[in-house]
């Protein structure tokens, strides 16, 4: 494993904005722009995102589409109302712990990019590439469209009540969706927030409706599965169902490790953070040279990371094409624990290997240890579930390998294509309007 080192920009230079509006590319397809612009007009994303901003996020992100349809996949695989509801206390009290453990690391490593940092940092270049390259293509953009789906088919079913809402129709809402919030992330940090914090009071809103019906059913007498000699009836006791139903209540979770994304936008991190516990992880994967340099460019004026955006926008609109999008999904559940586990096992590392670095929060050490045992435990059941997806998983992931040696290892390519690279990247920065980050 690579020890933590520091990353140190170089010297501040003296031109001014317009000296250094266009990036020259060196040896590397993804090299990480250098240099900055002095004086208070500096290039750069903001710390503006502030306690409420990072609550609205985490909050924003657990209370997704997850949280109102993996339900019935809990009580399916779970057979019982009863091992339902511990499944969900279980899944609560995992994701608490993981998110502990990540706010251990995103106060010692205070950088954004979550997970995607933390390899790269203890483990080196080429497994954060790799766990970049799966973000990148699959995760992601999946991820978000199935949310934008999601949520065009909630807002349709009104118009048809009696019959299933057209797939077309959806699609298209969906898609609408995604081209609204990327112009509003485009044109401010501080209106993405804001939207950010609207839909999260609309979904507790969701919640506490749906908290109160329940009660007035309790309250008509429907409480005949609440008894315990009626909680258990028709358990499932195998445990790759069990394993099975952990996996739809993470995913109801999951997004608690989403603030660590935009740790360097943060104001004071290491105080949010010991609260509470993307478009940036993309951002910060060009910025260290694993992606195009054009990723990790900014607006100068608005200050929004637009190439990153439009990239992740057309990512996840193309998932609109695809008619089995899940099993996309499940193809690579595995490979998300698989990163989040191997994180946490850094972190002990850097325990081990570095205690000299400031830890703000520091967690009991049968946290991380308890949370990387359940960890393999999942991904263990998923190969043993589903052993031909997670194969053609990792056949996936392995694609990722010859792309890193071409455009992040092989620094001395030939010149037409360090220029063709030059050239573009240079026409893409004219059409955006955008600029290298000063730091």
């Amino acid at each position: 494993m690579l020890s933590l080192k520091k990353r140190q920009s170089k010297s501040p230079g003296e031109s001014g904005v317009h000296e250094k509006e266009f990036c020259p590319i060196e040896g590397s397809a993804f090299t990480n722009p250098t240099g900055s612009i002095s004086g208070e007009n500096t290039v750069e994303l903001k710390r503006s995102i502030t306690l409420l901003n990072g609550v609205a996020i985490i909050v924003g992100s657990v209370i997704g589409s997850g949280i109102f349809l993996t339900p019935i996949g809990v009580v399916k695989e779970a057979g019982s109302v009863g091992l339902s509801l511990i499944i969900w206390a279980v899944c609560g009290l995992f994701s608490t712990v993981g998110a502990l453990c990540y706010a251990e690391l995103g106060t010692t490593i205070s950088k954004s990019g979550g997970d995607y940092a933390y390899i790269l940092e203890v483990y080196g270049s080429l497994p954060a590439f790799l766990k970049l390259w799966i973000e990148l293509l699959i995760i992601r953009p999946s991820s978000q469209y199935i949310v934008s789906y999601v949520f065009a088919t909630y807002l349709l079913k009104p118009v048809f009540p009696c019959s299933p809402v057209p797939e077309r129709v959806a699609k298209l809402i969906a898609c609408q969706c995604i081209l609204l919030l990327t112009a509003v992330n485009c044109w401010s940090v501080k209106a993405a927030t804001r939207v950010q914090d609207v839909f999260t009071a609309a979904k507790l809103l969701a919640l506490v409706l749906i908290i109160i019906l329940g009660f007035v059913q309790i309250g008509r007498g429907g409480t005949e599965r609440l008894w315990p000699e009626n909680a258990f009836e028709g358990t499932r006791t195998d445990v790759g169902s069990f394993g099975l139903a952990l996996y739809s209540g993470l995913f109801a979770y999951g997004g608690w490790n989403n603030l660590n994304l935009v740790t360097e936008e943060m104001i004071q991190p290491h105080k949010l953070l010991s609260i509470f516990l993307s478009v940036r992880l993309f951002l910060v994967g060009s910025r260290e040279g694993h992606l195009p340099i054009l990723l990790s460019m900014i607006h100068p004026i608005l200050l929004t990371p637009q190439p990153s955006l439009i990239f992740t926008c057309i990512m996840t609109l193309l998932y609109a094409l695809s008619s089995d999008i899940f099993s996309i999904i499940n193809f690579f559940s595995f490979f998300d624990w698989l990163c989040v586990s191997t994180a946490i096992i850094g972190m002990m590392w850097l325990r081990y290997r570095r205690p000299e670095l400031e830890r703000p929060i520091k967690v009991n050490l049968l946290l991380p240890v308890s949370f990387v045992v359940a960890s393999v435990f999942l991904i263990v059941v998923s190969f043993w579930k589903t052993p031909v997806e997670c194969g053609i998983g990792f056949g996936i992931i392995a694609t990722g390998v010859p792309v890193y040696f071409f455009g992040v290892w092989w620094k001395k390519k030939p010149s037409w294509i360090i220029n063709g690279i030059s050239l573009l990247t240079v026409f893409c920065q004219k059409l955006l309007n955008v600029v290298p980050q000063d730091s």
